[in-house]
């Protein structure tokens, strides 16, 4: 798989990789209906087309040629030294073969000025905090609110660049 900026040819297939990521990470967690919820909103082709425009920021998909592996958004904050990882996810039949971390480094070059790469991440996502921390964020507090709106608590990891 090689990393590529996303384009609105992509939204479509990423839409589907989203949905079905989310089901097999989370239906334990929040129970099937409210995932359908949460994706139908957060990951609707009108929200995902909104982030290809969207200032300062970067949106990237995993892809080999036939399909998409995994993609990431990131964003800057109203500080540009800290920059919100909103999305990094695989696709579970891709998962372990080095696509979250190829999407990790991308996201961490395209903010060159950035000091501070940070997340919020779902406590219950054991997957998600181990891949995390092995490289290299720390937990440094949590959040009713995990990305603004939706009413559901998470961590607050962050990892030092540069």
């Amino acid at each position: 798989m090689f990393v590529r900026t996303a384009s609105e040819r992509d939204l479509a297939a990423i839409r589907a990789l989203l949905v079905e990521t989310w089901h097999a990470t989370y239906d334990a967690i929040y129970g099937a209906e409210r995932v359908t919820a949460i994706t139908d909103d957060w990951h609707s082709i009108a929200s995902l087309k909104a982030r290809l425009s969207r200032p300062n920021s970067e949106f990237l998909v995993a892809d080999d040629g036939k399909r998409l592996g995994g993609m990431a958004f990131a964003a800057a904050t109203t500080d540009p030294k800290i920059v919100l990882l909103n999305q990094l996810y695989v696709h579970p039949s891709c998962q372990r073969q080095g696509i979250g971390k190829a999407l990790l480094d991308e996201v961490e070059a395209s903010f060159p000025e950035a000091s501070r790469l940070r997340l919020e991440v779902e406590e219950a996502n054991a997957g998600a905090i181990a891949f995390y921390r092995a490289h290299g964020f720390l937990p440094c507090g949590k959040t009713a609110d995990c990305g603004g709106g939706s009413g559901l608590p998470a961590l607050i990891l962050e990892k030092p660049l540069g």
